[in-house]
């Protein structure tokens, strides 16, 4: 008898749950998605607003690219013969 109670206690839970999750989850999602659009509505407002005044100038140095030599390769060529 203990464990059909039991059983019985445990679906009553699930089913409880499963429809407090139906009734709540949209109002959770919806709270959640406004949360995160102020998050990110407030980090865009915050950034600087681009003015071609103070627009900064970018200057890359790139070095000229060097061709190996042999005598500056890394390693060397060995043959293995195959020993019966």
């Amino acid at each position: 008898m203990a464990f059909l109670k039991t059983i019985l206690i445990i679906l009553l839970v699930y089913y409880l749950l499963k429809f407090l999750a139906k009734l709540f989850a949209p109002k959770i999602l919806n709270y959640a998605a406004k949360k995160t659009e102020s998050h990110f509505r407030e980090a865009f407002d915050n950034q600087r607003p681009f003015n071609q005044e103070e627009e900064e100038s970018v200057i890359i140095n790139k070095k000229p690219s060097r061709k190996k030599n042999d005598s500056e390769k890394v390693g060397e060529y060995i043959d293995f013969e195959v020993l019966d």
